[in-house]
C-alpha cells in the first residue's frame, strides 16, 4: 500500500467536485476469510467489522435522507451530485449487508441482534418526517443534512485513513482490506457532497459544530458497542466490560491497527473550525487510483 501524507489544512491536488460520481460492482469472496482477520488482534479485527455492520444502516439513512432532499434542490450539478452519492451508497449498504451477515454467520455469529438496534435507530428518521407538518419538511430536512455532513466528514477521515495504513505489513486477510479500503476509497471520493447539501440547506457554523458534537458521540458510542457485541460473541475471546475493552482497543490504535483515539478527537475538532472544508481531508487521486485497481471491482468488471 503506497503511503501519502495526510493533505489536512492544504487544497486537494483533485478537487472532488470535478468527479462525475458512480456506483460500482464489486465482488468479495469471504468464504476463507478468517474471523480474527487482522493477525493477532481479534479486537482490532472486531472493532473494524462492528463499523462496517453499523453503516449500511447509516448508509440507508443517508440515501433516504437525500432523496427526501432532491425535492428542495435547484441547482442541476447539485443534484447531480446527490444522485451519483445514493447509488454509491446503496450499493455500499447493500455488499456490507450481504456479504458480512454471511461471513459472521459462517463463523457462528448472529448480527441480527445488533442489526436489529441499528435499524431501530435509523428508523427514528422516518418516525420524526412521518409526524412534521409540511410548512416545516424542508426545516427537518435541514438538520438531517447538517448531521449528514458530520457523519460524513468521519466516514471521509476513515477512507482516507485505511488507504494509508499498515495493514499490508500486518498480513490482513487481503479481500477483507480490499472490502474495506473499496468503501474507504469512495468514502473519500465522494465526501464533499453532504458539504456542500447542508450548506444549500442553510448550515452555518453553530449548526456544524452542534452537528459535529452529536455524531462524534453517537458514532463513537455505536462503535464500541457493536465490538463488544462482536467481542463477547466471540466463542474464543473472554466477555469484557467497555473499560478492558478500550484499553484493548488502545493497545491496536498504537499499533496501527485501528485509528487512534487521538486521530478521531483531532477529526471531531476539526468541525469546529470555520473554514472547515471536507476538500481538505483526503486525496481524491489516491482514492480514485485505488479504485481503478482494487480487485474486487476490477473481478465485477470480468
Amino acid at each position: 500500500m503506497t503511503k501519502h501524507p495526510s493533505p489536512v489544512g492544504e487544497a486537494d491536488r483533485f478537487p472532488p467536485d470535478e468527479l462525475a460520481l458512480r456506483p460500482r460492482n464489486v465482488h468479495f469472496p469471504l468464504d476463507d476469510a478468517p474471523l480474527h482477520w487482522i493477525p493477532g488482534d481479534p479486537y482490532a479485527a472486531h472493532s473494524v467489522t462492528a463499523l462496517n455492520l453499523f453503516l449500511p444502516a447509516a448508509e440507508r439513512w443517508f440515501s433516504k435522507l437525500l432523496s427526501d432532499a432532491l425535492e428542495y434542490v435547484q441547482d442541476d450539478h447539485l443534484r447531480e451530485e446527490i444522485i451519483g452519492f445514493i447509488g454509491q451508497e446503496s450499493v455500499h449498504a447493500r455488499t456490507h449487508d450481504t456479504v458480512l451477515v454471511d461471513y459472521l454467520s459462517r463463523h457462528g455469529i448472529d448480527s441480527g441482534p445488533f442489526q436489529r438496534q441499528l435499524d431501530w435507530v435509523a428508523g427514528q428518521y422516518d418516525q420524526r418526517m412521518a409526524n412534521v407538518e409540511p410548512r416545516n419538511r424542508r426545516k427537518a430536512l435541514a438538520s438531517g443534512t447538517h448531521a449528514l455532513c458530520a457523519a460524513e466528514h468521519f466516514t471521509g477521515v476513515l477512507g482516507h485513513w485505511v488507504l494509508n495504513n499498515s495493514w499490508d505489513e500486518m498480513g490482513v486477510d487481503p479481500t477483507l482490506a480490499d472490502l474495506y479500503r473499496w468503501h474507504g476509497a469512495e468514502e473519500v471520493e465522494h465526501r464533499h457532497v453532504s458539504y456542500n447539501v447542508a450548506k444549500y440547506f442553510d448550515m452555518d457554523f453553530l449548526a456544524q459544530a452542534f452537528a459535529g458534537v452529536v455524531v462524534s458521540f453517537a458514532l463513537v458510542g455505536i462503535v464500541l458497542r457493536g465490538t463488544k457485541f462482536l467481542v463477547n460473541a466471540d466463542p474464543t475471546l473472554p466477555n469484557v466490560g467497555y473499560a478492558r475493552l478500550l484499553w484493548k482497543l488502545r493497545a491496536s490504535g498504537k499499533r496501527g491497527a485501528i485509528p487512534t483515539g487521538g486521530l478521531i478527537l483531532r477529526a471531531a475538532l476539526r468541525l469546529f473550525r470555520r473554514d472547515y472544508n471536507p476538500a481538505t481531508e483526503g486525496d481524491t487521486a489516491q482514492a480514485v487510483a485505488y479504485l481503478a485497481t482494487s480487485p474486487a471491482a476490477r473481478a465485477a468488471q470480468a
